[in-house]
């Protein structure tokens, strides 16, 4: 077992520890603040944080960390990081708000630009996505049960494409407009990468902003699916490569056999 791969039970750990704070929030009155950017932030964005960071300083204290709630960090100085934590604490906060279960818990961990490690997992819906370089790809769902996890071969009378349910962008619209047929499935937070991965859809196309964090984890799950994130270019995405800490838009798919720039304009 890789050293990456042994870290991956305390990762778990956290991000469900993470998780039963958020839930905390979840059940209970919570108020809604904005930041900067205008995106929702809650008291459970800022619990869930704080577990994370703490978990991973005590696990590995010698690796720097990326996280949402604290990415006050200049360009220069995360440059030179080789392994990093990528960490999104609440990630779909406007999910969260509607209370419709689809957030998750994202913690990867990024060296030399790739996702080598990732965990997503879903408090409310009690599911855990992971990935590492051996271990390869597995489900825990609220059974306890565990599943690893492959992409499908996809059928290109019908791919099924996944759709945000809170991120909607007309350049989407009109991407679907050049595909002859196909199964709209609706999804919120990363959990659109981790359906791919259960081979449960075939393509997300991304053609507005996200952040790193947003897709550091989830990305490292479909890839260890056999499924690959490239920007539209078709160059694998990478992270920590830009001042900015945005993702340049992305096609998010399983199967790599079939041509999905092809619906490009």
């Amino acid at each position: 077992m890789s050293r990456i791969d042994a870290l991956l039970p305390d990762v778990i750990a956290i991000a469900e520890r993470a998780g039963r704070a958020i839930l905390e929030v979840y059940h209970g009155e919570f108020e809604v603040e904005h930041k900067a950017d205008d995106s929702p932030l809650t008291a459970a964005d800022l619990a869930a944080h704080r577990v994370i960071a703490a978990g991973l300083r005590d696990l590995t204290p010698d690796w720097p960390q990326l996280s949402e709630e604290g990415a006050d960090i200049d360009a220069a100085t995360r440059h030179v990081w080789s392994r990093y934590w990528l960490i999104d604490p609440l990630d779909g906060t406007k999910e969260f708000v509607k209370r419709n279960g689809q957030f998750t818990v994202n913690i990867a961990l990024i060296e030399d630009s790739v996702p080598v490690l990732g965990v997503v997992h879903a408090p409310e819906l009690d599911c855990t996505w992971s990935a590492a370089p051996r271990a390869g790809a597995a489900k825990r769902a609220a059974d306890g049960s565990q599943r690893t996890l492959s992409v499908a071969t996809v059928d290109p009378a019908r791919p099924r494409v996944l759709v945000s349910s809170s991120h909607r962008t007309p350049d989407v619209d009109a991407l679907l407009t050049r595909m002859p047929d196909f199964e709209p499935v609706a999804m919120g937070s990363s959990l659109k990468f981790c359906l791919i991965a259960e081979g449960e859809a075939d393509f997300y196309p991304r053609l507005g902003p996200t952040s790193e964090w947003d897709t550091g984890a989830a990305h490292a799950v479909l890839a260890a699916a056999g499924g690959e994130v490239v920007e539209l270019s078709g160059t694998p995405l990478r992270y920590n490569q830009r001042d900015s800490l945005l993702n340049p838009h992305f096609l998010a798919f399983g199967d790599t056999g079939h041509d999905w720039r092809q619906y490009l304009d």
